[in-house]
């Protein structure tokens, strides 16, 4: 989880300093058109090429920004609804909880899936921009790792899951806020995150070592809460790569990468603070 991420951060950055690359240069001017002369004599004008064009409108205009940042969260809305149905199916339905439980096979097959489509829309710039194709490849992905999220939520208690679901809601609600309303850049302290993300990694691979010969609550609540406060600080710099007033922006033409990004933020929180937090049923 933590390694995805890390390699997630490489390429936000990288797809950042592409957008301020684009916007440092000096505005283009367009050619004055034709004089009378010009256009009796023959002459071959000036034309207005596609860049020309484009120039006024660029993507850091406030509206465009305004439109993006819209349409970002009314689809990360839709994946939390679909999650959220999802995991209240699974938690509450009887029926649905012993099938998922007693037949993991689904589990790793939504896990493979949940894998391609992520590193499709993560490295593959054509699919994530194409429609239809980049929303049909995120509804996968939603799919994917919402039926994971469900099956983990069910080996918890109802209590439990109700209130990390509303611990997650407030966490994120007052991360997205601050995010928007504060002059601290987060985007600015990049360095910091990949050091947490290394320090992650590493404990990671220690607990997989350990944990299997003997389990240690403390040690596995202190990695969750690790976790919780890592993603948490994700969230607050995915959010400011929409805004487009920080050090590091993200283009309007990446919506799909960019709700991906917050909505992966979103679901392993939940997923730590139900480790935290959570009661395993009897």
């Amino acid at each position: 989880m933590v390694k995805k991420k890390v390699y997630l951060l490489f390429i936000q950055l990288s797809l950042a300093n592409k957008g301020n690359d684009s916007t440092s240069g000096e505005a283009l001017v367009a050619p004055p058109p034709p004089t009378y002369e010009e256009a009796i004599a023959g002459v071959s004008a000036p034309c207005y090429n596609d860049v020309e064009m484009l120039t006024e409108f660029t993507w850091d205009d406030v509206n465009i920004r305004r439109v993006f940042i819209r349409k970002v969260y009314s689809i990360l809305m839709i994946q939390l609804l679909v999650t959220f149905a999802i995991v209240a199916v699974f938690t509450f339905c009887d029926p649905v909880k012993d099938y998922i439980q007693t037949n993991p096979g689904w589990y790793w097959a939504s896990y493979v899936v949940f894998f391609v489509t992520y590193l499709t829309l993560s490295c593959c710039s054509a699919p994530r921009r194409q429609f239809p194709w980049n929303l049909i490849l995120l509804a996968i992905f939603t799919l994917s790792l919402s039926y994971m999220t469900g099956m983990l939520s069910s080996f918890y208690n109802t209590k439990s899951v109700v209130m990390c679901l509303g611990i997650t809601a407030a966490v994120c609600l007052v991360v997205t806020v601050f995010s928007f309303q504060t002059k601290l850049d987060v985007t600015s302290c990049q360095g910091i995150l990949f050091i947490f993300c290394v320090v992650m990694f590493i404990s990671g691979l220690v607990l997989a070592i350990v944990l299997p010969f003997q389990y240690v609550p403390w040690l596995d609540a202190t990695y969750a809460a690790l976790g919780a406060i890592l993603f948490t600080m994700f969230l607050a710099f995915d959010t400011q790569l929409l805004m487009g007033n920080k050090r590091y922006t993200m283009s309007p033409e990446e919506y799909v990468f960019a709700t991906l990004n917050i909505y992966l933020d979103i679901v392993y929180i939940f997923s730590f603070f139900l480790q935290i937090f959570g009661t395993k049923r009897d």
